[in-house]
């Protein structure tokens, strides 16, 4: 019986330690998007944390709600379909990663935002399965602002192009726009990037006279430069939950 106690003793010191590191985590991640906002003259209150839990276990999850964090986002929909209904019904889930057409009909339900709708074709798609489920998604288009071949996302020519398609898509609610950078040494090195999505925005905005408040951009090394650059969404999960 003591041997037991002893190690039920080790798991409560264990499970205390890593819950305590994420609500310590939050807490600096929240004050670094406060300190980038004001930096940049905006109010912290138009920055959304959105707390990046692919491989991450429900017990981290949990630990993350328990210290106020109610936005999370997943980027596979069998991850997500199985850790979802485990956990509390007030958490909100954005989609973040590739959606293929298959999980289209398994994702609806979870998902109240779904950040990287990335070619023409997948709206088309999501639209079809959305009418047949009678459901409204929310989405943002995501931009391959670098050009990289490795990454998914219409370009700046492809978006001005398909952009009047996409919004005759009358499921669909485009509310802005996404975009991952190719990966840097320094968190400087990406300001190019985030600035050229911003004026993007700006620029379709005004070409197709409409509202696309929401730019989801910056992750763990980066997103105090993306809030400077006017991100609405940052997409942090390692410096939360420490490495997968």
């Amino acid at each position: 019986m003591e041997e037991f106690a002893a190690g039920a003793g080790r798991s409560i010191v264990k499970k205390a330690t890593m819950s305590e590191m994420i609500a310590e985590n939050l807490e600096r991640i929240r004050g670094e998007i406060t300190g980038a906002a004001k930096k940049a003259g905006r109010s912290p209150n138009e920055i959304e944390l959105v707390a990046v839990t692919k491989k991450q276990d429900v017990e981290k999850i949990r630990a993350a709600e328990e210290a106020g964090q109610t936005l999370f986002g997943e980027s596979r929909v069998q991850e997500a379909r199985a850790k979802i209904p485990e956990l509390p019904a007030r958490l909100r889930w954005h989609f973040i990663g590739t959606l293929q057409k298959n999980k289209i009909r398994h994702a609806l339900p979870l998902f109240e935002l779904f950040h990287s709708v990335d070619s023409l074709a997948l709206a088309e798609d999501l639209q079809r399965v959305a009418d047949e489920a009678g459901a409204s998604p929310r989405i943002l288009l995501q931009v391959n602002v670098a050009g990289e071949a490795s990454k998914h996302g219409f370009s700046a020519e492809m978006l001005r192009r398909d952009l009047e398609s996409v919004l005759s898509l009358g499921r669909l609610t485009i509310e802005g726009l996404m975009t991952i950078p190719p990966l840097a040494p320094e968190p400087e090195d990406s300001r190019s990037y985030f600035a050229a999505l911003r004026e993007l925005r700006d620029d379709l905005e005004k070409e197709f006279d409409l509202q696309l408040p929401q730019l989801s951009m910056g992750m763990s090394g980066d997103f105090a430069v993306a809030i400077e650059e006017g991100a609405t969404l940052v997409r942090v999960g390692t410096a939360i939950f420490g490495s997968r």
